[in-house]
């Protein structure tokens, strides 16, 4: 029987080709984007875990940050949210990759509310479903084991094999009206744009 509550799950053992280094350890005011993003969590669910590589180096994360490994590296995200899944202590947790530096934890503990009674609840941003930033409930286990079982690694299939509960953007917008949420730094010129809107945001 799982708990109440929330979980976060964030899923760091990506290969960052398009970075050209790890994302989870890019440097963010004065810690690792990952770390960053993890602090932020931890203050509004009870229970984070990171996803990780066999040998990948995580920096300082807080003692009370769970840390799963996969046997395998770069297995894709299929494989890793399923880990982090069936490892949680509660019934639903927010997901999301390691590269968001302006996460809201706020934004992504709405998303695990609302999912509730469904599988899960998946932001929609510029047409597109927002599969690493969306709630999951464990009733997902099954659908993530099947696509694991037969080697599927792209997120993106999961939406239309759940139960899952689409918000728009005029419902994210309520909660971050610039939905800087999502930003992702995928490449180092993402990076350089995200230090921009940080530090015109602190001026």
């Amino acid at each position: 029987m799982k708990g109440t509550g929330r979980s976060a799950i964030v899923l760091a053992g990506g290969r960052s080709l398009r970075m050209g280094a790890d994302k989870a350890v890019l440097p963010w005011d004065g810690l690792t984007v990952l770390e960053s993003m993890v602090a932020r969590l931890a203050r509004a669910f009870q229970d984070v875990v990171v996803v990780a590589a066999p040998n990948q180096e995580l920096a300082r994360l807080s003692p009370t940050t769970r840390v799963i490994r996969d046997a395998e590296p770069f297995q894709g995200p299929v494989k890793a949210l399923y880990l982090g899944l069936s490892t949680i202590g509660t019934d639903v947790a927010f997901a999301c990759a390691c590269d968001m530096p302006f996460l809201d934890a706020a934004l992504a503990a709405w998303l695990c509310d609302v999912s509730a009674g469904r599988d899960a609840a998946m932001p929609m941003v510029a047409g597109r479903l927002q599969v690493l930033h969306a709630a999951y409930r464990t009733s997902c286990l099954r659908v993530l084991d099947a696509m694991v079982q037969r080697g599927e690694r792209a997120l993106h299939r999961v939406g239309s094999a759940l139960d899952a509960r689409l918000v728009d953007e005029d419902e994210l917008r309520r909660h971050d009206p610039e939905l800087l949420s999502f930003f992702n730094v995928n490449t180092p010129q993402d990076y350089a744009r995200a230090r921009r809107i940080a530090a015109a945001t602190r001026a």
